[in-house]
């Protein structure tokens, strides 16, 4: 009897370790879509002045997407045009959905059902604690990416969005999902204003917009909601830019950031900033260090 017991107690932790769910592979960000009031502007900019290619819309409600590699921009229109946030969702690559949307089910997430998508991917989305659309994307082996030879840049490198309550955020983000930090600062060096997060096994992060209103304008949302376009060097950067008929003036034009990474935004005709940001720091961080590996080209 003693033996019986003692083998019971032996293999009933180790069965119910075996049955623990395990996350599989974040990678980075595949897409970010954005509803838009003026489709030709949004064209305009992404393929005039950036220089990326479109690609026919594969999601519903998408009206066209921009490539960079084989992450993407999408734009449907805009369901209510009094509205002032013009993000719809976020999605991150994995490597086996299937297996994330059972981690999450046992985390105590929501996720619904995965889709089968007409480019052979499969996805699903999840709310986060703070109601942002999150969807996973797994790929289909071999994607290509599109060939973009007047693209100001072919890597999209991190998107932030507001962010209210960082504590709720990080159990989700970061207990759950495994992302890690990568550098948080300020406009003052006493003051977290920005959170990044690196995706757990890639270099793409997410950027928490701290310490915003809560019912902010559209222009304000914008500048917050924003995504992230990595380039070498900041200085070619412009210069592609400007071939491409773009010209510094109000808010677009390079700065240094306070991460110290030189940085250049434009805007879309919805206000929604696009960030180009240089790949590695050109002089010391304000406020923290990093804390793990830079993307790369």
């Amino acid at each position: 009897m003693k033996t019986y017991l003692f083998l019971i107690c032996t293999i009933l932790p180790l069965t119910v370790f075996s049955q623990t769910p395990q996350r599989p592979r974040i990678t980075g960000i595949d897409h970010v879509s954005f509803y838009t009031t003026a489709p030709e502007g949004v064209k305009r900019l992404y393929t005039e002045i950036l220089g990326l290619p479109s690609a026919d819309p594969l999601e519903s409600g998408e009206t066209v997407r921009y490539m960079s590699g084989t992450q993407w921009v999408g734009y449907g229109p805009a369901p209510d045009a009094k509205a002032t946030d013009r993000m719809d969702h976020t999605a991150f690559t994995t490597d086996n959905i299937g297996a994330l949307r059972t981690y999450l089910t046992a985390k105590g997430a929501k996720p619904g059902e995965i889709e089968n998508r007409s480019d052979q991917s499969k996805s699903m989305f999840v709310s986060d604690p703070e109601g942002h659309r999150i969807e996973f994307v797994e790929r289909a082996k071999g994607d290509a990416a599109p060939a973009a030879p007047n693209a100001v840049s072919r890597r999209m490198i991190h998107v932030g969005f507001i962010v209210y309550n960082r504590d709720a955020e990080d159990k989700f983000y970061r207990e759950i999902l495994g992302f890690r930090p990568y550098w948080h600062g300020g406009m003052k060096d006493n003051v977290t204003d920005w959170v990044s997060l690196q995706v757990p096994d890639g270099t793409d992060w997410l950027e928490y917009m701290l310490n915003q209103p809560q019912h902010p304008d559209l222009r304000l949302t914008g500048v917050m909601n924003h995504i992230s376009y990595g380039v070498a060097d900041m200085k070619r950067a412009q210069a592609i830019l400007e071939s491409h008929g773009w010209k510094e003036h109000g808010e677009e034009h390079a700065q240094m950031g306070r991460d110290g990474k030189r940085q250049l935004n434009v805007f879309d005709p919805d206000h929604t900033r696009i960030e180009l940001m240089e790949f590695k720091p050109a002089e010391k961080p304000c406020c923290s260090d990093f804390t793990a590996p830079h993307p790369t080209e």
